[in-house]
């Protein structure tokens, strides 16, 4: 959370160098720097049974120095409160175009970029596609993606650590999001921040590698808890691993019970048939709702009459 990391999007660059700004306010600008005047309240009255210094354990759930729990959940809650109106724009605008968006999260090295490259070559010609990549630096995700075909939209975020709803907004802008078809957000590779962030998604992805061992899910609990589908990726690796896939998708289902979990392979193909359809299910049940409303209102109309 940038209250705790320091980011800042406010450098954030779409291709081509145009500046698209970050969290809000009325020039689109917000100063992360903070004099350091406030209460120092770290938690250092002794470690725990386990020998842990917890500094999550506050109202902020997090840490940083110079600034107070109370000072720390308000600037969260400006912060998040500014990006959820964006989102909510964002939302608006996605429903209203009958297109699903989803928010790919994951670490680096994930396979976010590989999986969506596979994808995007077997729905070409189906489903309307298009992609905003988020990364620190580089258009190399990017490039990839338009190999395939398909329209996409590089954001570099600078030293920011994740995507908001505002840089999301103004790429989207840039992007010909046929009505009907699917936005990939694929966020940047981070498991901390980008979880707090609403970007106006229909639905959240978050990926973990097997490679990444069986407790990532509770140690980064917040990547995971939102999720609607979580991948479990490279399972093609087991063979080669000492990971207990029982247990990692067990990690997963404390964190996230409500989420999907599908085994994927980008290699062998495991997977790819059921997360195909998944998309087409959301895709489907987002055009139904859309039609849905459409007669209602046409009902009310000739009501009315």
């Amino acid at each position: 959370m940038c209250t705790t990391c320091g980011c800042s999007g406010d450098g954030a660059t779409l291709e081509g160098g145009e500046h698209a700004h970050s969290h809000g306010g009325t020039h689109h600008h917000h100063d992360h720097t903070h004099p350091h005047t406030h209460e120092h309240e770290h938690a250092h009255d002794g470690a725990d049974e386990h020998d842990r210094l917890d500094y999550g354990s506050g109202p902020a759930r997090s840490h940083a120095p110079g600034l107070s729990q109370a000072r720390m959940v308000e600037i969260e809650r400006n912060i998040l409160s500014k990006n959820d109106t964006y989102a909510a724009s964002n939302r608006a605008r996605f429903a209203q175009n009958g297109n699903l968006a989803l928010n790919l999260l994951a670490g680096p090295g994930a396979g976010k970029t590989t999986l969506l490259v596979e994808t995007l070559k077997i729905l070409a010609g189906t489903i309307t596609c298009s992609v905003i990549e988020g990364d620190q630096q580089t258009s190399n995700d990017a490039e990839r993606i338009r190999a395939t075909g398909t329209p996409a939209i590089q954001v570099n975020t600078g030293k920011g650590c994740h995507l908001d709803a505002h840089m999301v907004g103004h790429a989207a802008e840039h992007l010909d999001v046929s009505m009907g078809g699917i936005l990939f957000i694929e966020n940047v590779g981070n498991l901390v921040c980008p979880a707090a962030f609403d970007l106006g998604e229909k639905r959240r992805v978050t990926l973990l590698s097997v490679t990444e061992g069986e407790d990532k899910p509770l140690k980064y609990p917040d990547i995971f808890e939102k999720a609607d589908m979580v991948l479990l990726t490279k399972t093609d690796l087991l063979p080669y691993l000492d990971v207990d896939l029982a247990a990692l998708e067990g990690n997963v289902r404390r964190v996230a019970p409500a989420a999907r979990i599908l085994h994927v392979s980008t290699r062998n193909g495991q997977g790819m048939a059921e997360w195909l359809g998944w998309l087409k299910d959301e895709r489907r049940a987002l055009l139904d709702a859309l039609a849905a409303q459409a007669q209602a209102r046409a009902d009310m109309l000739r009501a009315a009459e």
